[in-house]
């Protein structure tokens, strides 16, 4: 493709320049430092690929009333700031192309360097999304497909709110280069690689996403409200619309009188027994992670210390020290040889904290928690696989000021797990996306809602349509990753909640302009997060070229269509076999498959390839009535292919209860 380049010497740049000098020259002196810079949102800025072939929207902040005049590929636009100094227009559709620059003035100039027109694509999820390409088995011979000019990337700095917001807390556009590729989401550069060279257009990448997250952090609070399990969560923060700097506002204004008065008492506070010198002769030794309850703490609520010394690694050369606690229940005060480094307040938060190079010590700095149980289970409540290591371990503890939960004043702190909390991640990091015009979608995750995969199979669709409505994109392509083979292999056929999850998923191609790339074949059984990230996203890709924009390719994979019994065998038909089906064993062999008759007991199956059937049978099946092909957390390794080289979706044809069946959120069970 060509891409056009705009002269400086006729174009918006040096209509920019001159507009801001005029600007200066005309600025009463001592004026430009009291005017209201025009504000930008973090998405809009140089090296930015905006979406092609739609009308652009631009917007931004300014002081109220102010004319805002935007000059674009040689053409002005105009803007006034509404009465919460809010501004927006929207920029001619333009084919893929650029650079160009994007003069935007009011009573300042901004001008947006080597913008490209192309396609944008929000890549979100977790874990397996997020992997950096450092992370994977990204070798240099791929560096080779890097375009280094036309491919870039946006990795937005992921926070959290009760409330949308209007702007993403950080985050810049990049050329991506050899030099900062290992910084990127490795399936979405694969992705984005592989459409830039079939496309020959710029492609931008917008990486969103969070490890360890369940599906209903990215819902908004509109969706979640149309499932009874979330109502208790979501409806008192919609009736309160209070967002996470209305309560902090709120709590900072009573917070001294309230702790002087509630909460900072007791001996442990008058006693000073945060300081190195404490006696600790009256502690008592404890293993961690582990809940008050486990320390014979039944019916303690209130202050219980805890205490422990660590040394510096040999090769610490930073000037920080970044602490990190996991989630304490209730509240904590942390301090470090004598010095309070932190607090928080609310159980559902994660602590880390940052202690400055001069506080700290070779050998026996000293930590000390005050951690704060207002009622039910205290302590440290993060699990032990996901606890810090600084948390593990042993420490001394002692209780302190004790408390009745009953009558103990609450005030409303902000209180969410990113990982966790319905909603905080929508708000924060999606919601800020959504007047953007994007391209479509791609989406990685599923993993953290595994042993809930029935209620899966209504949120993710949800999911779905919601991010439409709030883009406003009836349409708006989404294609996803089916989570790969994980944990070892079955010795027999057996229930599995990762199979169901990926059922959820699969159905979830019901859903008009969708797409799935199937990964069952290149995962890793003793690591959740497989280093083939490549593969991922080329089969993303390939979606998008199916899916989106409608080249000739098959995209998803030889799909299960019907079955029929005849006799003791059950002949397998399917959509999308391509060219043909093939078997990658030299043997000639189909593993994976395994039937069961009216008694609901499955058996591994010999299968046969006919042609583009399968034929399946077992000796311990006389009259077989359901079949299923890869059902498990890892079915081991795949041998059913098309010619085109995709592995068949994994399936099966009852209908059977699932083992997830009943399991749904519960608001009361404390989260990670």
């Amino acid at each position: 493709m060509h891409i056009t380049r705009i002269s400086w010497s006729n174009h918006s740049k040096d209509w920019c320049l001159w507009l801001y000098f005029c600007t200066l020259l005309l600025m009463p002196s001592g004026v430009n430092g009291l005017l209201a810079q025009v504000q930008l949102p973090r998405l809009f800025g140089d090296h930015m690929v905006l979406q092609r072939d739609e009308p652009i929207p631009i917007w931004g902040k300014a002081s109220i009333g102010e004319e805002i005049n935007i000059r674009f590929d040689g053409k002005q636009y105009q803007s006034l700031a509404d009465e919460h100094g809010k501004w927006q227009t929207t920029l001619d559709a333009h084919p893929a192309g650029g650079p160009y620059d994007i003069c935007i003035s009011g009573q300042d100039t901004t001008i947006l360097n080597d913008a490209l027109i192309g396609d944008v694509w929000v890549c979100s999820g977790q874990s397996n999304m997020q992997w950096q390409v450092r992370q994977t088995s990204f070798t240099e011979s791929d560096s080779n497909f890097i375009s280094r000019n036309h491919l870039r990337f946006l990795t937005v700095q992921i926070d959290t709110d009760y409330l949308p917001r209007d702007e993403i807390k950080g985050g810049q556009w990049e050329i991506l280069s050899t030099e900062n590729l290992n910084k990127f989401s490795a399936v979405a550069y694969h992705f984005g690689s592989h459409l830039e060279r079939a496309l020959s257009v710029p492609i931008g990448l917008i990486s969103s996403n969070l490890g360890a997250t369940t599906i209903e952090t990215w819902m908004s609070n509109e969706a979640l409200l149309q499932f009874e399990q979330f109502a208790p969560d979501i409806e008192p923060i919609v009736a309160s619309g209070r967002n996470f700097a209305k309560v902090r506002n709120q709590f900072d204004q009573i917070k001294e009188d309230w702790e002087m008065a509630y909460y900072l008492r007791g001996p442990g506070i008058e006693g000073d027994w945060h300081l190195p010198t404490t006696d600790l002769k009256s502690w008592k030794k404890i293993k961690a992670p582990s809940l008050l309850e486990a320390q014979g703490l039944y019916n303690f609520d209130g202050a219980v210390w805890y205490r422990k010394s660590f040394d510096l690694p040999d090769d610490f050369k930073k000037d920080t020290l970044m602490v990190s606690l996991g989630q304490i229940d209730d509240y904590d005060i942390t301090w470090v040889n004598g010095t309070m480094v932190g607090e928080t307040y609310g159980r559902h938060n994660h602590r880390t904290y940052s202690v400055a190079r001069s506080l700290l010590r070779k050998n026996n700095n000293v930590l000390v928690i005050r951690a704060f149980d207002l009622g039910g289970i205290g302590g440290f409540s993060t699990n032990a696989f996901w606890a810090p290591p600084m948390v593990h371990g042993t420490w001394l503890m002692k209780s302190g000021y004790s408390i009745n939960s009953n009558t103990f004043p609450v005030p409303q702190t902000v209180n969410v797990s990113p990982f966790s909390s319905p909603g905080v991640l929508f708000n924060a990091n999606i919601a800020p996306l959504t007047q953007l015009a994007v391209k479509g979608v791609i989406w990685y995750q599923g993993e953290g809602n595994v042993m809930r995969a029935a209620e899966y199979r209504d949120l993710f669709p949800e999911l779905i349509h919601d991010w439409r409505n709030k883009w406003n994109r009836p349409g708006l392509p989404f294609l996803f990753v089916q989570l790969a083979n994980y944990y070892p292999e079955n010795e027999s056929p057996s229930d599995s909640e990762w199979a169901e999850l990926r059922e959820a998923q699969a159905l979830a191609l019901e859903v008009d302009h969708t797409g799935m790339a199937v990964t069952i074949d290149i995962g890793e059984a003793q690591d959740i997060h497989p280093k083939n990230k490549r593969e991922v996203g080329v089969r993303l890709a390939k979606s998008a070229l199916g899916v989106v924009y409608g080249k000739d390719n098959e995209y998803v994979g030889p799909t299960y269509k019907s079955m029929r019994v005849e006799n003791n065998k059950v002949v397998v038909i399917f959509d999308h076999v391509g060219s043909g089906l093939v078997t990658r064993d030299k043997y000639g062999y189909i593993r994976g498959f395994a039937l069961a008759g009216k008694d609901q007991q499955f058996f591994w199956a010999k299968a046969e390839l006919s042609g583009n059937e399968v034929v399946v049978t077992s000796k311990h099946v006389d009259l077989p009535v359901a079949v299923r092909y890869a059902w498990s957390n890892n079915p081991g390794a795949i041998d059913l292919y098309n010619k085109e080289g995709l592995p068949v979706v994994p399936f099966r044809t009852d209908s059977w209860p699932l083992t997830t069946a009943g399991n749904s959120y519960d608001f009361t069970i404390p989260r990670f």
